[in-house]
Parts: C-alpha cells; structure tokens; sequence
C-alpha cells in the first residue's frame, strides 16, 4: 500500500530471516539495500526512507536500526 507508514529496516529483516532465511541478518539486509538504492537497479523495488548510500560510495548506507 503506498500510503502505509514507513517500518523499520530490522523489522522487515526479522520478518524474512523468520520465514525465509535462519541465517545472518546482514546478506538480507544489503540485499533490501540494493533493492532501494535508485542508483543500483533501473527501478527501486523498496521505497525507503533515510540514508540508503550514495552513487559514488554504494556501502555508505546506515545501519539496519536507522532505516
């Protein structure tokens, strides 16, 4: 829905590592990272709010408590 509120970065990790994933939260969550970088795919698959990284520097992105 898009005009749902905005929910934390952990919270959706949580989600997909409980259902989907037992592993380690941090290939899951760069993977959300890419998908919200408007710069790494041709369309962002993740509308996301706060710092996601920048062009010249694509590992910039903040910690998983912050977005």
């Amino acid at each position: 829905n898009a005009s749902a509120k905005f929910k934390k970065s952990a919270r959706t990790v949580g989600d997909v590592l409980g259902k989907y994933h037992p592993h380690g939260d941090s290939a899951c969550y760069e993977a959300m990272v890419l998908m919200a970088q408007p710069f790494s795919y041709r369309y962002p698959l993740v509308d996301g709010q706060g710092n996601w990284g920048a062009p010249d520097d694509p590992k910039s992105f903040a910690a998983m408590r912050y977005t």
